[in-house]
């Protein structure tokens, strides 16, 4: 069971931020979230959610990724909250010296090991290594025991360098349709409680 830790004080936490109060950037890994993923049902569900779309979906290019995020969030006319799934995690951190506006949080899942030689397709090296310097907003990152596309270890190493709270969701796969996370309530909680800590 996911669970937010009461120890949990980001540094800009001020008032309670609602769902209302920012642009929520929806951010899919390699191939896109379908239909039925969870990041799909949250944007439909979110109001002031959008998804950041990709040229190529399975055919990445890291630079494209990373200047698309970067303009979503420079368009942005709210705080910006980032949701990144899988290889939307990497795009992201990269992405973060060309944002100009203010991100108040982001809730990042499933992180790949972009540096490990048995990742496949092998293209998503490219993506690598991540950044390891210290987020300038808070973050969660929620990571699984038993993910086909990086170890619970490594996302404990990089969420670390971070300064992310790391959230343990089990054995709960690559955390997407494909391992029974569709609606995946307990994601639905923790980050609600997650942007009821930020400040708008």
């Amino acid at each position: 069971m996911l669970s937010l830790d009461r120890t949990f004080k980001p540094s800009h936490i001020g008032g309670i931020m609602k769902a209302s109060d920012a642009d929520i950037l929806i951010i899919p890994g390699y191939t896109n979230s379908g239909p039925d993923h969870w990041q799909t049902r949250w944007e439909a569900k979110l109001s002031t959610a959008r998804r950041v779309e990709q040229a190529e979906w399975s055919k990445p290019v890291r630079d494209d990724w990373i200047a698309r995020i970067a303009e979503e969030v420079n368009a942005s006319t709210r705080p910006v909250v980032l949701v990144a799934h899988s290889l939307g995690i990497p795009s992201t951190i990269h992405a973060i010296p060309h944002f100009k506006n203010k991100v108040a949080g982001a809730f990042l899942v499933a992180p790949p090991d972009v540096a490990n030689p048995e990742i496949r397709p092998k293209h998503l090296m490219t993506f690598g290594p991540y950044p390891r310097d210290p987020l300038p907003f808070p973050a969660i990152t929620v990571a699984s025991r038993n993910d086909p596309f990086g170890t619970y270890e490594h996302a404990d190493d990089i969420a670390a360098s971070w300064g992310s709270l790391l959230i343990d969701a089990g054995e709960s796969g690559h955390i997407n349709s494909e391992s029974g996370h569709g609606p995946w309530p307990e994601g639905t909680m923790v980050f609600a409680q997650f942007l009821s800590k930020l400040k708008p």
